[in-house]
């Protein structure tokens, strides 16, 4: 088995397992009670939506003539499923929102070292 091989193994096994501590804690919420085949296929769709996206992500980021996917790029992808668009517009806008306010306290602060440096050189002239 090659080394590419074996990655796709480990991640399909992690994401099995994933599925299952899901699955397990939902079962113990509902109190029902979740089969191994149940996990199994719900495992297997989740990997093949991976795949599914990262090939999508791929696509639209090689047809923009880049080689990062961007958030619109996830948008795009996303947008089949309107829970899954919704969800992740709602986050990108609070990124957004957060980067805004990141550079206004950079910008305060940037301000504030500048105003002190100036009463500095005034003190020792």
């Amino acid at each position: 088995m090659d080394e590419d091989e074996t990655q796709k193994q480990r991640l399909k096994a992690a994401v099995h397992y994933t599925v299952g501590r899901l699955c397990q804690h939902i079962a113990a919420d509902c109190e029902k009670q979740i089969t191994k085949q149940t996990i199994a296929a719900i495992a297997e769709t989740a990997s093949r939506q991976c795949d599914i996206f990262a090939k999508d992500l791929e696509a639209f980021a090689r047809h923009a003539k880049r080689h990062t996917v961007t958030v619109d790029d996830v948008k795009l992808t996303a947008r089949r499923t309107t829970a899954l668009y919704n969800y992740i517009q709602q986050k990108s806008e609070e990124l957004a929102l957060n980067n805004q306010e990141l550079k206004r306290k950079r910008n305060a602060a940037k301000s504030k070292s500048k105003d002190m440096e100036a009463e500095e050189n005034e003190l020792e002239d």
